[in-house]
């Protein structure tokens, strides 16, 4: 490396504005790499599906939801749910509380199903339902498909805290999903949502949604803890917590009828 004495230094004010200039260069080129490091919406949100989505395995997990509702004392639902991601299915069997215990929810094929252990009868059932007596949707627990299911309107940069965070602004492109309209925030680095509001067809703010931890499993990357606040009826939300994660492989009959008839007894 050279080395500049002082006698050689004769001109010390050019030596700073040329350091000065390469400065300013560097920052620019910064500044320019930062510009086109904005993702494409679609992919962003191919990228936050991508996280959780454990295809060619099977998925379950225990849900605790706590329930508050103003002047009520608080209600706890727990539920195991059984994933199989490549073919869309899922079961959610309802373990608490004791009068709901083996109720269920089943996708099988395009059909959802809810079983009652009490009439040992299904009936139609949907994805955007609440599940029992919770501020949870049924398509809170199944595979994310925002990429499929919407059409990202407007993209933009926000915080939540002290993240920074792209703000996707999505309208849905099918019938079937719980919510018409939907903005997503999403840290930046690492990828990960971390609120989410949901709204009606007129523009009425539903409820928001947040995800302050997460956990990682097999690569992925699952909210171990949402708070879903109704912005209807103030003060009532729920709080669900996630346990015992498995990626252990699930027998075909788990996603059946039959299978929810017979742990329901």
């Amino acid at each position: 490396m050279p080395s500049f004495s002082a006698k050689e230094n004769k001109h010390p004010s050019r030596n700073i504005v040329f350091l000065l200039a390469i400065a300013f260069s560097l920052a620019a080129g910064v500044i320019s790499a930062s510009a086109q490091a904005k993702p494409e919406p679609k992919a962003l949100l191919k990228e936050v599906d991508n996280l959780s989505d454990f295809t060619g395995k099977d998925f379950s997990a225990v849900f605790t939801i706590v329930t508050q509702k103003p002047g009520e004392k608080d209600s706890v639902t727990q539920a195991r749910v059984f994933r199989r991601d490549q073919k869309e299915q899922f079961l959610i069997l309802i373990l608490l509380p004791e009068v709901n215990k083996g109720q269920g929810y089943l996708r099988e094929d395009d059909n959802v199903w809810f079983y009652d252990p009490t009439s040992r009868k299904f009936s139609h059932s949907s994805v955007k339902e609440n599940l029992q007596n919770t501020k949870a949707k049924n398509s809170d627990f199944t595979l994310s498909s925002f990429a499929e299911d919407y059409t990202v309107a407007s993209m933009n940069e926000g915080m939540v805290g002290k993240f920074p965070v792209w703000v996707l602004d999505l309208r849905a492109n099918t019938n079937e999903v719980a919510y018409d309209r939907v903005v997503l925030y999403i840290r930046k680095d690492p990828t990960m949502l971390l609120k989410r509001e949901d709204y009606s067809v007129n523009g009425r703010l539903m409820r928001t949604t947040a995800y302050p931890k997460y956990v990682e499993i097999e690569g992925k990357l699952l909210s171990s803890q949402i708070l879903i606040l109704d912005e209807i009826n103030k003060g009532e939300k729920s709080q669900i917590t996630m346990a015992e994660q498995s990626v252990t492989p699930l027998p075909d009959k788990v996603f059946t009828k039959a299978f929810l008839e017979q742990v329901s007894r």
